[in-house]
């Protein structure tokens, strides 16, 4: 049976004939809400280093990044012979443009690396940036932008020390498109003041998007970071589903999506020692996907259904 959702593991497949594993990278980068540029602190939710693997640190050199990211994933797809090189921490265009040609040159020049997958912020990409980008895949390579959004509503994007608003994101989105770039978004669900019913709503906001693919997270409360103690003050205007409603909520996101959008993720997994607690267990990504491939089919609809 065809799977009720579109995934964009499949959509790899389809279009590059074989998996390519991503190898997460961090090349030293900052974001411009931390260096001052827009503001200071960072996003209130953000702790790098719970979201990215231990051989990935900005002392390394690129190349050592990526020897050790190939050796690391062998153990869990030892079949697995081609990659990305996925520049992940921070925002991975926050640099000037001859910067950002030698990190990407690196990668670029390892054997096993078909192409780049960037992930960055939508106020730090330009019309040149992109054109660098857009030369590198007319060049052969395989080239992914990822644009954190998180959200679509503006008081949302404020109160979590973003830094840009979300016509910043729809323009930067826009451009990439144009220069026939693969565009990724990224969501976290469970924002402070944001209602199960307004999730469902930003669905049409996204499906208005030129993306390729989407991820979506859920709100993991990450210690020590300014969120943490903003829910410590304020518990009741955050929404902290459990899995189970979970669940049912990426259901009615997916029916309300377009079809042809790929979903990379529903769920974010962070070490335990990271976050402040674990409501939903030990339980790990492939298991929630699982959970989710089953709701679809228990509840007979599929990715798409209600949008218009």
């Amino acid at each position: 049976m065809e799977k009720r959702y579109n995934s964009y593991v499949d959509h790899f497949r389809a279009k590059y004939g074989d998996r390519l594993q991503k190898l997460v990278l961090d090349a030293g980068f900052t974001c411009p809400n931390r260096d001052g540029t827009v503001g200071t602190g960072g996003c209130t939710y953000c702790d790098n280093a719970a979201f990215h693997p231990g051989y990935s640190t900005p002392d390394k050199p690129i190349s050592l990044q990526i020897e050790e990211g190939i050796e690391f994933h062998k153990v869990r797809y030892p079949r697995t012979s081609r990659y990305l090189a996925y520049f992940q921490a921070y925002s991975n265009t926050y640099a000037p443009l001859e910067r950002l040609r030698e990190l990407y040159s690196q990668a670029l020049a390892h054997p096993a690396v078909e192409g780049i997958v960037v992930g960055t912020r939508p106020d730090c990409v330009d019309e040149a940036k992109l054109d660098y980008l857009a030369s590198l895949q007319e060049a052969g390579n395989v080239v992914v932008v990822e644009y954190g959004i998180e959200s679509c509503y503006d008081a949302t994007l404020l109160r979590i020390n973003r830094g840009h608003d979300f016509d910043c994101a729809r323009r930067a989105v826009g451009m990439t498109a144009e220069r026939g770039l693969e565009v990724g978004a990224h969501f976290i669900l469970g924002l402070p003041g944001e209602s199960p019913q307004m999730l469902l709503d930003q669905c049409a906001a996204i499906n208005a998007l030129p993306l390729t693919s989407v991820k979506f997270h859920q709100l993991q409360l990450i210690k020590g970071t300014a969120m943490e103690k903003e829910y410590e003050k304020s518990p009741q205007d955050f929404w902290r589903p459990g899995l189970d409603e979970y669940l049912d909520l990426i259901v009615d996101i997916l029916e309300r999506l377009r079809p042809d959008l790929c979903i990379e993720r529903i769920a974010g997994e962070v070490p335990p020692r990271f976050v402040r607690q674990t409501p939903w267990g030990l339980v790990r990504n492939f298991q929630i996907l699982s959970m989710m491939e089953a709701r679809l089919g228990s509840r007979d609809t599929f990715q798409g259904r209600l949008f218009k």
